[in-house]
């Protein structure tokens, strides 16, 4: 048994000790809740005392989840450890991945690939392509042999430069031929005819009509054109690794349950794989390492990191009942925390699922590339074909390259090389990239395609409770409106024995709805602490769901100067109007109510003591930062914006001015939030973004272009709609996701461009003879690599430029004039009916 230096709770970093199974935890001190947490993910719960134990035992339990695993703990001695988890499926995919690379993903191979796979297995030319394409080193080194080759004739000596140009060609070579010819006739075997085939026939074919030079080069350039290309790509999926690697394999559960929990310090652990970890489980988090799933803090305190979930920068501080999110690095302090959500449901299993899937969605551009790239390379390998047979007919070009002129041979070469698909075929990258930056910023997307929509939208719509709210009640003031003394406002609570003046009325509120959960209860007893109100208890009280409560007040004086019970419903105005004994007393009741000087732009809750009532206003505020977000949205990003809400006019109005909002449509059900959706998709032409998080907000989300939720608030049924997902808990990232779709799809059409001019540029030269080859491929993989550099920017944080807003101007022009166009259309057809 050892002792540790410091408790749970401590700010000190010590690792647990590895070689004993028994653990000690000296008394914890309270934790300091001294400053507020600005957090996102973690929600706030009253501050509960600490439990005290000293023991910590480890029960030996071996878990071996399969033989890949093995490796990461050859023993229980470092068991206190989250040892990162390395997907050795992917890896063993990766070994095999290049003998059919180049195949469409869920294709099934035919039976001549399979043969041919079979062949190059049982003879090891498997193996040697893939050792030789994934080498960076040898491929460097073939390109360099044969640029050696090529530098020859201008620096040795002309006897000696054929016989040193072939040596190096013939090392050079197979370095590059054996994976090429291989990825080739797989593909052939397949029926397909691709950028692999393509390159492949081009290089071969310059062999065999005496240029190897060429050919090599051409195949050297090829295969470290997509090693760049590779590793562009990788950047883009570098945050879900980063992710993947760090989330831990396993969970120190404890031995104690919430039926069983602890009388004494002695507890036990084991280590479970975190796929079982169950709901209600308890797990020791200490210093360092990584929370595995989503969970509130049962014991202890510390300062955590989510900076790699949502972006956010600075590391927060937790304490007893506050939540963490699954993925969540603990930088100090240990804690013992109660499962919430399975690993399966937990946030960052959810980010990485949710990002994998977003890249498998692929946008409109893509999916035309990819059904068209095949097709466009019959297309090329027929008129290579039709210049190489025809050449010598039409144009009187020789077949065969001579020292006077280049042969239609090596002119359709140059063709199948220039107009090889290969930078269009990368365009789509940005859309990766971007996806990824997102995620960097805690945003989801599901799908490339969503960048494409948010980009074609025109209009933005708001839900308010919630979305431009926080959603939480504050108390806003008290009103007096029936039954007290016009003359004295401020009557004495002993002589009147009744509240009637704001601290009388707060007290007795405050002590009715203490230790509720309801929002106005809470709204109630937070504004009360600190204040000094009178002494007030509650003798009983009975619950009307829905409606509100009725208690008896215990110590207040009576008039005569003894002590009575009295009678005090807090709730709805019909509520507490139901204990009036005539109509009329509850008409005049429900009419000061509706003289409130407040109106109806509060949220109010009624208190009836004694037949004397007041009002308790409660407003649900505006987000901090939302005028500004809203600006932004109507200045920068020209969108017109909206607020579809089911509160009435006043509360609605009041919280749309407060924000800059022009447009408001209130006290509307979910059938009318889908009805405004589709009419203003219809009038206004272009696409609508509806942003939102309640169960109400579903049908709306669903019908919108785009559907936006804050993923912390929002129900199962609005994120299952919704094609945006914010893990921080405001709305200030929506402009950032316009800008970096614009961004994107701006980004997208420049490499469509760049690739087509690359492509156009390099063929007609050289068909017409102007162009070796070896040019022609530095053209070709030029043109590829500047359009993955290009696709990359959108890892940089968008900013909003006169050329996105002209985009957008023009988009939005081609919208209205589709919509006159159809709206002409269904006219004439009415009236020809």
């Amino acid at each position: 048994m050892e002792t540790l230096p410091y408790p749970i709770g401590s700010t000190k970093f010590h690792s647990l000790p590895s070689h004993r199974t028994r653990l000690r935890f000296n008394s914890i001190s309270k934790p300091i809740f001294n400053r507020a947490l600005h957090s996102h993910l973690i929600r706030f719960k009253p501050l509960s005392p600490p439990l005290k134990f000293q023991n910590l035992r480890f029960s030996q339990h071996r878990c071996v989840a399969n033989a890949s695993d093995h490796h990461h703990h050859h023993n229980d001695h470092d068991h206190v450890h989250n040892t990162p988890r390395h997907d050795h499926d992917h890896e063993h995919h990766h070994h095999n991945h290049h003998h059919h690379h180049h195949c469409d993903e869920g294709t099934e191979l035919s039976g001549p690939q399979r043969a041919l796979i079979g062949f190059a297995k049982a003879i090891r030319w498997m193996d040697l392509s893939n050792f030789l394409r994934e080498n960076l080193q040898l491929c460097c080194c073939s390109a360099a042999l044969f640029l050696a080759a090529a530098a020859c004739p201008y620096i040795v000596p002309k006897p000696a430069v054929k016989s040193l140009q072939n040596a190096f060609m013939l090392v050079a070579f197979p370095l590059v031929g054996v994976s090429a010819a291989l990825d080739a006739l797989i593909d052939i075997f397949g029926g397909k005819v691709n950028i692999h085939v393509l390159m492949a026939l081009a290089a071969f074919a310059s062999v065999f009509m005496g240029n190897p030079l060429e050919g090599g080069l051409l195949l050297a350039m090829f295969n470290l054109a997509h090693i760049a290309e590779e590793y562009f790509t990788s950047r883009s999926m570098v945050d879900v690794k980063e992710l993947k690697e760090n989330y831990p394999d396993f969970a120190l559960v404890l031995d104690m349950t919430d039926d069983n929990l602890p009388n004494t310090s002695d507890l036990e652990y084991k280590r479970v794989p975190v796929h079982d970890v169950e709901v209600g489980s308890y797990i020791f988090v200490g210093a360092g390492e990584s929370v595995p799933v989503d969970c509130e803090v049962f014991q202890g305190n510390a300062t955590i990191t989510i900076e790699h979930l949502t972006g956010e920068i600075k590391p927060l501080e937790t304490n007893v009942g506050d939540r963490i999110p699954g993925g969540a690095r603990n930088l100090d302090g240990r804690m013992i925390v109660k499962v919430t959500k399975t690993w399966k449901e937990s946030t960052l299993n959810r980010i990485v699922q949710l990002t994998e899937e977003a890249h498998l969605n692929k946008p409109k551009l893509q999916r035309w590339l990819d059904e068209f790239g095949e097709h466009y390379s019959k297309v090329v390998v027929v008129l290579s074909l039709a210049i190489a047979v025809l050449g010598p007919f039409l144009f009187k070009w020789p077949f065969i390259s001579t020292s006077a002129c280049r042969g239609s041979v090596y002119r359709a070469l140059g063709l199948m090389v220039a107009a090889s698909p290969c930078a269009l075929a990368v365009a789509p990258l940005a859309y990766a990239t971007a996806i990824s930056s997102c995620a960097r910023k805690g945003i989801l997307l599901k799908g490339g395609h969503v960048l494409d929509a948010l980009a074609s939208c025109h209009t933005i719509a708001f839900d308010k409770t919630g979305t431009l709210t926080t959603g939480g009640l504050a108390f806003k003031a008290i009103e007096p409106i029936f039954g007290h003394r016009v003359e004295n406002n401020r009557s004495d609570f002993a002589s009147c024995c009744v509240p009637s003046c704001e601290k009388e009325a707060l007290a007795v509120a405050a002590a009715m709805e203490k230790g509720t959960t309801h929002p106005i209860g809470r709204a109630v007893v937070d504004h009360s602490v600190g204040k000094d109100l009178p002494s007030v208890s509650v003798e009983s009280f009975e619950y009307f769901p829905g409606r509100g409560l009725i208690a008896t007040l215990n110590g207040i004086e009576s008039g005569t100067g003894g002590i009575r019970l009295l009678k005090a419903s807090l709730g709805s105005v019909d509520f507490i109007t139901s204990f009036c004994k005539s109509e009329d007393e509850s008409k005049k009741i429900k009419d000061a109510v509706n003289a409130s000087s407040y109106g109806g732009e509060f949220v109010h809750a009624a208190l009836s003591v004694n037949k004397k009532v007041t009002l308790i206003h409660l407003e649900d505020r505006p987000r901090p930062g939302v005028l500004d977000v809203v600006a932004e949205l109507h200045d920068q990003a020209k969108l017109r914006v909206m607020m579809l809400t089911g509160d009435h006019e006043s509360s609605a109005w009041r919280v749309a001015n407060a924000v800059g909002i022009s447009e408001v449509y209130c006290s509307l059900k979910p059938e009318d939030k889908l009805r405004h959706v589709k009419d203003a998709s219809r009038d206004m032409g272009g696409g609508l973004i509806m942003v939102g998080e309640g169960i109400n907000d579903a049908p709306a989300l669903a019908a919108a272009t785009v559907g936006i939720v804050l993923a912390r608030r929002a129900s199962a049924t609005a994120i299952a709609v919704a094609d945006v997902l914010l893990l921080r808990d405001n709305i200030s990232c929506v402009p950032f996701c316009i800008a970096k779709s614009r961004q994107t799809t701006s980004l997208v059409k420049q490499s469509v461009a760049l690739a087509l001019s690359c492509i156009c540029l390099a063929s007609l030269p050289s068909v017409l003879g102007f162009l070796p080859l070896w040019l022609t491929v530095l053209l070709h993989e030029g043109g590829t690599l500047l359009v993955c550099l290009n696709s990359i920017r959108a890892l940089n944080d968008p900013t909003w430029s006169w050329r996105q807003d002209l985009l957008h101007l023009i988009n939005e022009f081609k919208s209205r004039l589709q919509l006159l166009s159809r709206r002409n259309t269904g006219s004439i057809q009415a009236t020809t009916q």
